[in-house]
Formats: C-alpha cells, sequence, structure tokens
C-alpha cells in the first residue's frame, strides 16, 4: 500500500515540474533545444514570361459546320389490293311440320372468327345443341314459340323467326370482334299443299369502324401490306382482317437503337385518357390480346432492331355505334448494348409467353429516347352478306 501512493505522489510531483518549467518568471529554456523553422519560400514560375501569351495557329482554317436537319426517307409504293369480303351463307333453316330447325356455322360472318353460343338466340330461345362435326349451332323452336310471327296470304301461311346475335367482350377485355347481327328466317308453308321447307338468305345489319396512322418526331408507327414490305395505301379493314402494325425509330445521329412499345391503348377518341379503352399492350411490352380473347395478334420476330411489328386482330367496342376508334401506342428506345429484360421486351402470348428476339425470359436499363404516337381514324369494316 505504501508502494503505490508514493508512485502516484513522484508522477504529482513531475507533472507540477513541467507546469513551473513553463509558467515560471524568469525561466530560461535549454539552450540545446533548436525551434522548427519554417519552410522555405518557393517563388512561382511564370511559364509566360514578360506577361505574354502564344496564340495558336492553324495551317488550313477550320471548315466544320452543323450536320443538317434529317429528313425523312420517301415512302416506297408497292402493289397493293384492298380485299373485299364475301357474302357468307352461314344460316339455314329446316322447316318441319311443327317446328323450325336453324342451324347457324359457327364462323357466322366468313371471316375465321368463331361466334360463341352463349351470344346466340332464336327469339327469346338458346341454342340447343351443338354440332361439333358440322362446325354448327343448332337453335329449335316450335312455330307458335320463341317469339315468332305469322303472317297469312292468299296462298301461304308465312312463320318467321330472328336469329339474334349480340357478341359479349371475351375475358376482361371490353372489346368484341364480330359484329351485332339480326337474321330474319321464314317458313311458307302452302295453304292446300303439304308441308314443305324453302332456303332463305339471311340479311346482315352491318357495322364500319374507321383507324388512321400518322409519323410523330423520330419515332413512328406505320400500317403495313400483308407481306410486310410496304406501307399499305389504304387505311380500311373489315373485322376479321389483321392489323399489322410497323413501330420504328429513326436512327440519324445515334448510337444504334432498339425499339419497344411499352403499351398500347384502344379508344373512341384521340384522348388516351377517354372510355371506353382497351389497353392491348401493357406491363412493358406484353401483349396480352391474345390470351384475353383467345385472338392472334403477337409481335412478330425481329428483323431490324430499330423496328417492331406486331399484328392485332380488327375489333370494335362492345355495345358502342361508333365506328371509329384511335391507338395510342408508347414507344421507348434504349441503345442496342442495354439488355433486353423486364422492363424492356416485346412479349407475345403462343401457347405461353414469347419474347420477339428469342428472349423468352424476359417475359415472366437504359432508356433515352421515348414517346407517344396515336394511329387513328381507319375503317374496319364489316363482310356485308
Amino acid at each position: 500500500m505504501v508502494m503505490k501512493c508514493t508512485a502516484l505522489c513522484l508522477v504529482a510531483l513531475a507533472l507540477l515540474g513541467s507546469l513551473c518549467d513553463a509558467q515560471w518568471p524568469g525561466y530560461t529554456s535549454d539552450p540545446n533545444i533548436q525551434k522548427p523553422r519554417p519552410p522555405p519560400r518557393q517563388e512561382s514560375k511564370n511559364p509566360f514570361p514578360d506577361n505574354q501569351q502564344s496564340k495558336q495557329t492553324f495551317q488550313k482554317p477550320l471548315t466544320w459546320e452543323y450536320p443538317e436537319d434529317p429528313k425523312p426517307d420517301p415512302k416506297p409504293e408497292g402493289p397493293f389490293e384492298l380485299r373485299h369480303p364475301v357474302p357468307a351463307a352461314t344460316v339455314s333453316v329446316e322447316c318441319r311440320e311443327r317446328d323450325a330447325k336453324v342451324a347457324v356455322k359457327k364462323d357466322m360472318f366468313g371471316i375465321g372468327q368463331f361466334i360463341s353460343g352463349s351470344d346466340l338466340t332464336l327469339g327469346r330461345c338458346a341454342v340447343a345443341a351443338d354440332d361439333v362435326a358440322n362446325q354448327e349451332f343448332i337453335l329449335m323452336a316450335e312455330l307458335h314459340d320463341c317469339d315468332s310471327s305469322v303472317m297469312m296470304t292468299e296462298d301461304f301461311i308465312i312463320y318467321s323467326f330472328t336469329v339474334n346475335y349480340d357478341p359479349r367482350p371475351v375475358g376482361t377485355a371490353p372489346v368484341v370482334r364480330t359484329s351485332k347481327a339480326a337474321v330474319i328466317v321464314e317458313c311458307h308453308y302452302p295453304r292446300k299443299h303439304n308441308v314443305s321447307s324453302l332456303p332463305l338468305d339471311p340479311h346482315w345489319i352491318p357495322f364500319s369502324a374507321v383507324k388512321v396512322a400518322e409519323e410523330f418526331l423520330y419515332f413512328t408507327l406505320k400500317l403495313m401490306t400483308d407481306d410486310w414490305k410496304f406501307e399499305r395505301p389504304s387505311y380500311q379493314y373489315y373485322l376479321g382482317d389483321m392489323i399489322r402494325i410497323e413501330a420504328a425509330v429513326k436512327q440519324y445521329y445515334h448510337v444504334p437503337l432498339r425499339v419497344y412499345v411499352t403499351h398500347c391503348t384502344a379508344t373512341l377518341a384521340p384522348d388516351v385518357n377517354s372510355n371506353p379503352k382497351y389497353m392491348f399492350i401493357q406491363n412493358h411490352g406484353c401483349l396480352i390480346d391474345a390470351r384475353v380473347t383467345g385472338s392472334d395478334s403477337r409481335f412478330m420476330a425481329r428483323s431490324e432492331e430499330n423496328k417492331l411489328q406486331f399484328q392485332l386482330e380488327a375489333f370494335r367496342f362492345h355495345e358502342v355505334d361508333s365506328g371509329m376508334i384511335y391507338i395510342t401506342c408508347h414507344l421507348k428506345a434504349t441503345s442496342t448494348a442495354c439488355p433486353i429484360d423486364a422492363e424492356h421486351r416485346a412479349c407475345s402470348f403462343i401457347s405461353g409467353w414469347k419474347e420477339a428476339s428469342g428472349i423468352d425470359p424476359a417475359c415472366d436499363s437504359f432508356v433515352e429516347w421515348e414517346g407517344d404516337v396515336t394511329l387513328g381514324p381507319i375503317p374496319i369494316m364489316e363482310a356485308a352478306a
């Protein structure tokens, strides 16, 4: 215990002695200890003596000028012939002694688009049978049933029925690809002879719709011919047609670019926020129309990085009389060095999701230029009988 106290005292005295050396009046420091010298001053060197500057000269004058504004490429003209649909004989009636049997082809409009039996009625009577072998829906009606009407002439008793087709949207999409139709069928029974059946030609209620294409800035949307070689000179389409659209971005002075269509919306007016509307491309380039409605809409395999082609099966909005629709697409361009991923893709539903460049895992970054481009209006006519 005594040793610890002694050590503490010695430390205290040593500290006190140092304090006294620093503050005691008349104290002189040890002359052998030298103070540090300040660093020597360096004089700045003037690269230009006598405050003179040298002027750079060129052997030839500069001839560089700003490049001219880019000009759009001329539109090549190719062979084109507008397809006109032919009348389809798809409704027939068999008049029997007590009833009438009406057969309606599933391809009712002759455009390759099958109708749904739930959308078909004979008056107020639903489809009675589905003839899978002949691809027909069968409707049966007693002569005085299913809202029939009867009229008598001098030689015939005439029973009339109305086949009503009122398409409803498939799934969650607010669009239909066949037109509402009413077909009158009649059974003529001679008043003085046996029952007979007579062939009848259906009469269609027509429908039309319209779309148009235009170019905007360096992004373009074009309607293309069926072989994708030329811009389509006609904007008229019929229900059941394929609308072939090419999205492109002009290269000009940019680095090589790859174009994407991130989303597309169909509306009845140029305003993309108007209603009704149908967004058939969404979620960074997923063309959902085939999955929702069972159509053949899809992106085509890429042939050039700065172009993207897709086909859309013609449609109209459900329970809307207007035949005008507009399509507004948001286009995006990135450098070709940027990868194809979940935000940069062109996916179609073809027995599963497929990517236009073959990078299918991207269907499950580096944006540089983007913009909205609108297609509208283009005539889409209905096949007339």
